[in-house]
């Protein structure tokens, strides 16, 4: 059963300039780069397909002679900052042939080339369970409120009951979700009706959505390149 990424990478980042290709501790071809590489080192991936509207990143892919590597040229209206997830399930669909697909992000440099390994084994084993698709997850444990209340504990019982026994919440990270290509045709989705939540460790899941969370990225990243 084959196995291919969807990389969506579009050109115009609003909340940091230039994100995928700006330089990222150290390295020229940034974000795109480290997860294109990341990506190339994974075994049980047939292909990588790369859409993205940025002849920049075109043309650095390209020379990095990524032998799997399928380069696709975004149409513009769906690059576009207001193009939905949903719109983009589609191209993928259309864009990738094989059995299954996992959908992941550049802004997740963290989610290496083990991470990623783990999370396929993971996905086909849990298929073998009942599962349908897979999804990566940070586990929360703490107070959470929602419309002036608390929504995972119960303040009549316990007002303030040790973190630890509180129910955990789970919140999407991002980094890499999978199912059958059959789930996009038949749900228009990228996770089917029963994933499987893979808990990511705390630095696994790091999305970088701002200048803020960019910078402490290349810091933690220099720190684990520099223990090594």
């Amino acid at each position: 059963m084959k196995i291919s990424v969807f990389l969506p990478c579009r050109a115009g980042s609003e909340r940091v300039p230039d994100k995928n290709m700006k330089p990222f501790a150290g390295m020229e071809g940034g974000l795109v780069k480290l997860k294109l590489s990341q990506l190339s080192r994974v075994h049980q991936i047939h292909k990588i397909y790369l859409s993205t509207n940025d002849s920049q990143v075109i043309e650095m892919a390209q020379s990095m002679g990524i032998a799997n590597l399928v380069v696709h040229r975004r149409e513009e209206s769906l690059a576009t900052s207001q193009t939905s997830t949903d719109l983009l399930v589609g191209h993928a669909n259309s864009l990738i042939e094989e059995e299954h697909i996992l959908w992941t992000h550049v802004t997740s440099p963290f989610f290496d080339e083990f991470s990623l390994s783990r999370a396929i084994d993971m996905y086909f084993e849990a298929r073998c369970s009942g599962y349908d698709s897979l999804m990566t997850v940070k586990k929360i444990h703490g107070f959470l409120w929602a419309d002036g209340k608390p929504f995972n504990y119960d303040r009549s019982i316990e007002k303030w009951p040790r973190t630890q026994t509180i129910k955990p919440v789970y919140e999407v990270d991002s980094a890499a979700f999978i199912a059958p290509k059959s789930t996009y045709d038949e749900l228009g989705d990228r996770i089917g009706r029963r994933p499987y939540l893979l808990e990511s460790t705390e630095l696994e899941s790091f999305d970088i959505d701002w200048p803020s969370q960019f910078a402490l990225a290349e810091r933690l990243y220099a720190d684990k390149i520099g223990a090594k």
